[in-house]
């Protein structure tokens, strides 16, 4: 039996990855939560196969959350999944130490092999991912920049095209606002933009918005 942590701040998913994981064989929720300090605190009382975590679920960012699992809990395997681009976020979760990247768009029958594959300590990915990484189309120009960001580069650009702050962004990945400009700095350099309008217009193509 494979026990199921799901980690999603929507009601109606978490119910409906709970109805299709319980109609299938083999499975069992031992719980759902809709926030990361919910999260961390079910952890220390349930110890589940798997944790289903929602990138963008509220007060701590999925990839923060993630680092925060596998340090306190490494014997649990983590899944993230999203309604956001697998171009964007597949890497950065795998670098940070997800077992698998799930796209909320993908066939419901992902879910449970997805799972299943986890659960057996394999990497998921979807094929059509697993194509694109294989294949680096002469089109996609804003992919292979972002390819070349570091994950905390790719949380530092999300939290900026999501209007927020130096402090902000500081207070929300735990660093220091003078850490934050570094990043900037950075972030323009592998982008290749000079300023923070070109730099947000990248975020836009990279689908961060």
């Amino acid at each position: 039996m494979i026990k199921v942590l799901i980690a999603d701040n929507h009601p109606i998913i978490r119910m409906g990855v709970r109805q299709v994981l319980n109609s299938a064989s083999g499975f069992e929720v031992v719980d759902d939560v809709a926030t990361t300090s919910e999260l961390l605190e079910r952890l220390e009382e349930v110890t589940p196969d798997v944790v289903l975590l929602e990138m963008d679920i509220p007060e701590i960012n999925g990839i923060a959350t993630l680092r925060k699992i596998k340090k306190d809990f490494p014997e649990v395997k983590v899944l993230m999944y999203s309604g956001q681009s697998e171009d964007v976020y597949a890497l950065s979760t795998i670098r940070a130490g997800a077992f698998g990247y799930l796209s909320k768009a993908s066939d419901v029958d992902y879910i449970i092999s997805a799972i299943r594959k986890v659960n057996e300590g394999s990497m998921f990915i979807t094929n059509e991912l697993a194509q694109r990484l294989a294949f680096d189309e002469g089109t996609q120009k804003p992919r292979r920049f972002f390819r070349k960001l570091s994950t905390r580069e790719v949380e530092v650009l999300k939290l900026l095209a999501s209007g927020k702050r130096n402090k902000d962004v500081a207070i929300g990945l735990n660093l220091n606002e003078k850490t934050v400009s570094t990043y900037k700095a950075r972030l323009m350099k592998k982008l290749n933009v000079d300023n923070m309008v070109d730099l947000l217009q990248q975020a836009k193509a990279l689908e961060l918005y």
